[in-house]
C-alpha cells in the first residue's frame, strides 16, 4: 500500500510551526520506541484514542496509517467498536463512518 500524503492542512501548520512540528514528530517516535507495541498496534490504540476525542482528522489520518501498517477494515472497525460502552454508540457510529471515508477512498484508488 503506497503511503499517502498528510493533508493540505497539517502539511500548512507544519511548514508554518516547524520547530513545534518536529518536536511533536519526534515526541510521537520516542513513545513509539519507548516499548514492545509494533506499528499496527500503535496505530489502532491512537485510532481508539482519536476516536474518544471525537476527532475527524484524527480518525482520517490513523486509519490511513493503520491501513499503511497492515491493518484490514475488520482490524479498524473492531478497535473503534470496542469502545462503544465506554465513549458511547453515536461516536462510534462517527468514528466507523469517519474511517470508511478513508477506507472506501483507498479501496477506489
Amino acid at each position: 500500500m503506497s503511503k499517502q500524503t498528510p493533508p493540505d492542512t497539517y502539511l500548512r501548520i507544519r511548514q508554518r510551526h516547524q520547530t513545534l512540528a518536529k518536536a511533536v514528530e519526534d515526541l510521537g517516535k520516542t513513545a513509539k520506541n519507548a516499548g514492545p507495541v509494533d506499528e499496527k498496534t500503535a496505530q489502532l490504540i491512537q485510532l481508539a484514542a482519536a476516536t474518544t476525542l471525537r476527532s475527524e482528522g484524527a480518525v482520517h489520518s490513523h486509519t490511513r496509517r493503520a491501513l499503511e501498517a497492515g491493518a484490514d477494515r475488520e482490524e479498524i472497525q473492531h478497535a473503534i467498536i470496542l469502545l462503544t460502552s465506554t465513549v458511547g454508540f453515536p461516536t462510534v457510529v462517527a468514528a466507523l463512518s469517519w474511517a470508511d471515508d478513508v477506507i472506501d477512498d483507498k479501496a477506489s484508488s
